[in-house]
């Protein structure tokens, strides 16, 4: 597609992964929505990257159908979603409690589902669309510590096949992108950005990715793209 005037809507897009594909898109000459939870938070960067942000939670439903409807109104139109928004919890089998399967899920899965089916609706009616869903390597292979994450994640790639299957007649295109590792501030509890290391992914590779994904010709498309950090050790 061509990303000039293209109408952009990112989820947890006030930091990290959101954040810098936000204003890769922007650069591109995109119009761009980013949503976040903390609105102090989300103004501040949507202030700095020059784009609209409109404060969240993707785990609400009437929130999902105000956000949508604000973003076509400012933007004029939706033909893209990046659903980025997630979180993660990571202890032990045994220590792991409902509550968590059941915030995490509810972001990171029902959050994506609910999202996608509500721009599903627009895309549908104009016969054209692209949605990125930002899973993780965690949704390829589980690890030590990942019940919950990986579950989520694993879910989100089955949902975006599904989609994909669903909506390809209707010439919206559904991609899934795994990252692997990314020094954002997604593992701290304070939401702080980790400092940069030379060998390890950032915000911008991954935000790189989704610009290329979508940027192929409308006729084509990438069903799903893994990132890794070349040398991390």
């Amino acid at each position: 597609m061509n990303l000039n005037n293209a109408k952009v809507l990112v989820t947890g897009g006030s930091l990290g992964i959101g954040k810098a594909t936000a204003k890769k898109l922007k650069e591109a000459g995109a119009q761009v929505v980013i949503t976040g939870r903390n609105e102090v938070r989300l103004q501040a960067a949507a202030n700095e990257l020059g784009v609209r942000g409109i404060a969240m939670d993707v785990a609400n439903t009437v929130d999902i159908k105000r956000t949508v409807s604000e973003a076509q109104e400012y933007m004029g139109g939706l033909n893209v979603l990046i659903n980025n928004a997630g979180i993660g919890a990571f202890d032990l089998l045994d220590e792991l409690t409902l509550e968590q399967f059941e915030t995490v899920f509810g972001i990171n899965v029902f959050g994506a589902a609910l999202m996608a089916q509500e721009v599903a609706k627009v895309f549908k009616a104009q016969n054209y669309g692209n949605i990125i869903n930002i899973a993780s390597t965690a949704g390829t292979k589980g690890f030590e510590r990942g019940t919950v994450y990986a579950a989520s994640k694993f879910a989100l790639r089955g949902m975006t096949q599904c989609w994909q299957a669903e909506l390809r007649k209707f010439n919206v295109r559904v991609m899934l992108v795994n990252p692997s590792e990314v020094k954002t501030a997604f593992a701290n509890p304070d939401r702080t950005e980790r400092p940069e290391e030379p060998n390890k992914l950032r915000g911008e590779e991954i935000a790189h990715a989704i610009k290329a994904t979508l940027e192929m010709d409308d006729r084509g498309m990438i069903p799903e793209l893994t990132v890794w950090a070349t040398n991390p050790w």
